[in-house]
C-alpha cells in the first residue's frame, strides 16, 4: 500500500506574468470638491532609471516637479487623462476615476503586457491587470503615475485660479480647507464644483434658498408726500 505522502499531491508554483512592458496607474484628485480626477499611466524603460521615485505624497513640489520632467524625458512612453467634473457628477467619482485609468491606459502608445495599477480596485481593461493597496509607495511605475498625475492636477488649479481667484484654487487646489468651505459660502459655486459632493451641494442649496427669498420679498413703493404751495400775492 503506497503512502499517503506518496498520495498527497505537490503543486508546483506557476508564473502567471508573461514577459513584456510593465505599466504603473494612479489618480490624482479624488477627494477635491472641484475641477476633474486625473489618472496617469507610465511605462518606465530599465536603461533609463529614475532616482528619487515615491509616492507623490511624500514628496515637495519642487521634487514633483523636477521628477516630472524626468519621467517624461526618460520613460518608454507615458499617458495622462482625465474624467470631467460633468462625469463625476454623473457616474459618481469611484466610476469616473476607473474611467480617467481606462483612458490613460488607453493613451499609452505601447501597449503593455500587465498593468499595475494603485488601490483596491481596478479599471475594465483588456490586458492583465492587477490592483496593488500602496502602491505608489512600492512599485517605480506606480509612483511615476503618481507624480505625472499630481504635477498635471496642481498645474489644472493653478489655471482655474485665474478664472476663479477668489476660491482660491491655487493653494487648496480643489481639496476642502476652511478658506474652501467659508469662498463657498460666500461666492457660492462655480462651474467647476462638484454639485455631487455634499459641500457643494449644500452651498448650492443656500444659494437657491436666497435666491427665492429675494424673488418672494414683497415690492414697497415708497410714499409720495404732496406740498400745496399757496402762490397766491400777499395783500
Amino acid at each position: 500500500m503506497r503512502s499517503r505522502k506518496f498520495l498527497k499531491a505537490e503543486q508546483a508554483p506557476l508564473v502567471w506574468d508573461a514577459p513584456g512592458l510593465l505599466a504603473g496607474v494612479d489618480e490624482a484628485g479624488r477627494g477635491p470638491l472641484a475641477g476633474p480626477v486625473v489618472a496617469a499611466a507610465v511605462i518606465l524603460d530599465d536603461q533609463r532609471p529614475i532616482r528619487g521615485l515615491a509616492d507623490s505624497k511624500t514628496l515637495t513640489a519642487l521634487q514633483r516637479e523636477r521628477l516630472h520632467d524626468q519621467i517624461l524625458a526618460k520613460a518608454l512612453c507615458c499617458s495622462i487623462a482625465q474624467a470631467s467634473v460633468e462625469e463625476i457628477d454623473t457616474h459618481n467619482i469611484l466610476q469616473a476615476t476607473m474611467l480617467a485609468m481606462r483612458r490613460a491606459v488607453e493613451g499609452l502608445r505601447l501597449k503593455p503586457t500587465k498593468v499595475l495599477v494603485d488601490g483596491n480596485r481596478l479599471p475594465t481593461l483588456d490586458v492583465l491587470a492587477e490592483a496593488i493597496v500602496k502602491g505608489d509607495a512600492l512599485v517605480k511605475a506606480i509612483s511615476a503615475a503618481s507624480i505625472l498625475a499630481k504635477v498635471h492636477r496642481d498645474r489644472l488649479c493653478e489655471q482655474l485660479h485665474t478664472e476663479f481667484p477668489h476660491y482660491g484654487f491655487a493653494g487648496h487646489k480643489g481639496y476642502g480647507t476652511p478658506e474652501h468651505l467659508e469662498a463657498l459660502q460666500r461666492h457660492g459655486a462655480c462651474v467647476h464644483h462638484r454639485r455631487s459632493f455634499s459641500p457643494v451641494a449644500a452651498a448650492l442649496a443656500r444659494t437657491a434658498v436666497a435666491t427665492l427669498v429675494v424673488e418672494a420679498a414683497p415690492v414697497v413703493f415708497a410714499t409720495v408726500e404732496t406740498v400745496h404751495l399757496d402762490l397766491r400775492a400777499a395783500p
